[in-house]
């Protein structure tokens, strides 16, 4: 079983990577080439409680896990974890010359808590993307990231002023920004591989109302859609939204009004026992969603026709 550990700070994780004291409580840029020591991140599972964006520029040795998927980084990626993530390391880590163009830009959740940024982290759905769904960077994208990643260090490293936190975190927000950006161009340029995802999506529904999951297992989840299609709930809505202008939660929804409107016009049986069919525990909940999504109740749109 492999050992556990929380980084709490970014002190602490500057002391793991044998680095000196930081800069700034708070917020820090660490490139791989100043590393001195992975040792203490080797067949270790790390809690993280920062916000980390990391990006690699070559394919790095050892195996890294993110949940249940593993991930070789290529050329020119980025990788987005939120506070409370674990992150585990596999393998021989080592620090060649061809891995040290990497970097990491990690910040404490403090240091956007009381900021504009603060009230929409939750926005920047990417930091709850599993990790093979990384952010791939043309050199452009990666010559913009890379300068506003120096004017946040150079904010840090300067004698801070009362312009110091406004102008730290403002960079921040705008680097993640641009990344909402370049994904969207990402999902764009991915548009056949998406339209194969989408149509998956539409036959996991159909193969999941075919059997007694319903009945078992209730309302079919964003989570387990998923699941199923090895993609993290969040990056399967946004794909969604961006191919269709849905989100996932919507698509399962109108499928289960479509079943809902067969089965009411096409059979004798009781309104409960269609609701109780499509996996809703209570009949109400049934109901509501049904009027909410057509302007008619169940018993109205059954005598509609």
């Amino acid at each position: 079983m492999s050992e556990s550990l929380t980084i709490d700070s970014i002190s602490q994780a500057h002391q793991l990577l044998g680095l000196s004291s930081p800069k700034h409580p708070l917020v820090a840029v660490v490139y791989n080439r100043d590393v001195k020591s992975m040792a203490n991140f080797q067949d270790v599972r790390i809690t993280n409680r920062l916000f980390q964006v990391s990006y690699k520029s070559s394919k790095q040795c050892g195996e890294m896990l993110y949940g249940k998927n593993s991930y070789d980084y290529q050329e020119g990626t980025l990788v987005f974890t939120s506070p409370g993530q674990v992150l585990e390391f596999r393998g021989e880590l080592d620090l060649a010359e061809e891995n040290k163009e990497g970097w990491v830009l990690a910040f404490h959740p403090d240091l956007i808590r009381k900021s504009h940024l603060g009230t929409r982290i939750d926005q920047y759905s990417f930091f709850d993307y599993d990790v093979h769904e990384a952010l791939h960077l043309s050199e452009d994208e990666l010559n913009i990231i890379q300068d506003l990643l120096k004017k946040i260090e150079f904010e840090y490293s300067q004698n801070l002023d009362r312009h110091s936190q406004n102008l730290i975190v403002s960079n921040i927000e705008l680097l993640l920004d641009y990344c909402l950006r370049f994904y969207d161009r990402q999902f764009i340029t991915r548009t056949n591989l998406n339209s194969d995802i989408v149509s998956k999506f539409e036959r996991h529904l159909k193969h999941y109302y075919e059997g007694e999951n319903a009945l078992e297992q209730g309302i079919p989840t964003v989570a387990h859609c998923g699941e199923a299609l090895n993609l993290s709930p969040n990056y399967l809505s946004d794909l969604l939204k961006k191919e269709t202008g849905k989100t996932a939660q919507e698509h399962i929804h109108l499928f289960i009004i479509d079943k809902a409107k067969s089965s009411l016009l096409n059979s004798s049986e009781s309104i409960s026992t269609i609701g109780y069919s499509l996996g809703f525990e209570y009949p109400q909940h049934f109901s509501n969603l049904f009027k909410s999504k057509t302007g008619y109740s169940p018993k109205e749109y059954r005598h509609l026709n």
